[in-house]
């Protein structure tokens, strides 16, 4: 009687000790400022991995979430089989149109190895909770595997090959399960022979979307893959061996003027995700007109104190970086890489530089041996496009398109912002290249002109003098 007695003590301590301990740590939880929703990214309170809790009923598009818009892809199509959603993919050659042919430019095209007959792969979207089972059918000549990059999930589904499964040989089918316990954007990759088979297009984004978001989802959701690719001006084949000199640089595997816009109503709340699965760079995405918050990376999403506005988001190799801003200023607005030589297209990097040189007889006397003959280069490349030069086949001139006040002298990873005050019938997903949803026409008052004499002795006291170039800069020519 008297151990029975000490026993209930014993258990009357500790079941105190467990409450008080409970109601501290419940305390310490409400008094945290942490993300606005919540992600079960790491372990739950039984220090398992989150991929171990029970899943839930599934999410459905248009009402436990607003799906993405994959500007010039897809979405992957699912079904639900006795509670989990099943995707297929399938892994094949796919010959993509980087750039379709308009009335200003030629195609440019290439063999490339995607899923599902496009590049890149097409957006899957599942929601926190979500049970998924995914079949990939192999229809490449080499075997691969499929990586969920930055979903926790049980090992053996991780999908490097050779590490966490066997290689899936040409004409088979593999199966991918696993439930999701965190949201955000992540991607997917092969990981089999990666510097072969992701250079030719074998990447995807996948968005997990929260179970119970804070608050309501963004009037418009869009997601961008950027990549890189070297692609020899008449040649039809990416080449996986290039690490420097890319010359062909994508939005969601397109380049200017090949990108559909965004578009956007006046007043509206706009996300944009971006994954870089780039070989070699990082890409600094910069909006013009308005001011961002980056709110959510791979790792999760970012607290609101946390959250400063930038007009630049930089997207290292391998991650992703997902931004919000309301579209509060009406316009064609440009967002593009920073990187210079990533809003060209095909760009020789094997030519001297002639900026500055003045030709003299020159092209007069080459002309005798190669008639047509002519310099180019001494003033820049903004004119080369407009010239309607002969080039080798299947490939684009170097820079842009026309735009509503002359020539756009950018390529590569390059779009456009449409901001109005009506969109009228106008549906992004519908877009193909750069002219959808025409120009904006700048009210009166606020569109750049050439400035008047009167403006000029007005505000500067004179008209100023422009001197013409004379001489060659020969301090760039040393040697």
């Amino acid at each position: 009687m008297k151990n029975q007695h000490a026993l209930t003590r014993r258990r009357f301590v500790g079941g105190t000790a467990l409450l008080a301990g409970a109601a501290t740590v419940a305390s310490r939880l409400s008094a945290q400022t942490t993300a606005p929703e919540p992600n079960s990214y790491h372990f739950n309170e039984a220090t398992q991995p989150a991929w171990t809790k029970a899943p839930l009923a599934p999410g459905e598009p248009g009402k436990d979430y607003k799906p993405t818009v994959t500007l010039n892809g897809s979405t992957l199509p699912f079904r639900v089989v006795d509670g989990v959603k099943v995707f297929h993919l399938t892994c094949e050659e796919v010959d993509h149109v980087f750039v379709p042919r308009t009335r200003y430019n030629d195609e440019l095209r290439a063999y490339c190895w995607g899923f599902n007959g496009q590049i890149h792969g097409p957006t899957i979207e599942c929601v926190e909770g979500d049970r998924v089972r995914i079949y990939v059918t192999n229809s490449l000549p080499a075997s691969t595997s499929i990586h969920w990059h930055g979903i926790l999930m049980p090992s053996g589904m991780d999908g490097v090959g050779g590490l966490n499964q066997a290689p899936i040989p040409p004409g088979q089918t593999f199966k991918y399960e696993y439930t999701v316990w965190q949201h955000g954007t992540f991607m997917y990759h092969s990981h089999h022979d990666e510097m072969t088979q992701m250079a030719l297009g074998m990447l995807g984004l996948f968005v997990i979307h929260p179970r119970k978001p804070s608050k309501p989802p963004p009037d418009r959701d869009y997601a961008f893959m950027l990549s890189e690719w070297k692609i020899v001006p008449g040649t039809r084949r990416p080449d996986p061996n290039e690490m420097i000199e890319f010359n062909v640089l994508t939005f969601n595997g397109r380049a200017y003027p090949g990108t559909a816009p965004l578009l956007a109503k006046l007043g509206e709340r706009v996300r944009i995700r971006f994954g870089n699965l780039s070989a070699m760079d990082h890409h600094p995405i910069h909006i013009h007109g308005h001011a961002w918050k980056i709110i959510e990376t791979d790792g999760g999403p970012i607290p609101e104190e946390g959250q400063w506005p930038e007009v630049t988001v930089l997207v290292p190799v391998g991650a992703t970086r997902t931004v919000e801003f309301v579209a509060n200023n009406p316009g064609d607005w440009a967002m593009h890489c920073h990187m210079t030589h990533h809003v060209m297209n095909q760009m020789g990097h094997a030519f001297p530089n002639i900026v500055g040189i003045e030709p003299g007889k020159l092209d007069k006397q080459v002309s005798t041996f190669l008639p047509g003959y002519m310099t180019m280069g001494q003033d820049g490349m903004g004119d080369m496009a407009e010239m309607a030069m002969q080039i080798p086949p299947n490939s684009v001139p170097m820079v842009g398109s026309p735009g509503p006040h002359g020539y756009i002298t950018m390529g590569g990873m390059y779009t456009n912002l449409k901001v109005r005050e009506e969109l009228g019938t106008l549906r992004p997903e519908e877009g193909e290249d750069f002219a959808y949803g025409g120009w904006y026409e700048n009210p009166p008052g606020t569109q750049a002109m050439p400035a008047t004499a009167e403006d000029l002795k007005r505000d500067l006291g004179s008209i100023p003098e422009v001197k013409p170039m004379g001489k060659p800069m020969h301090h760039m020519h040393k040697g």
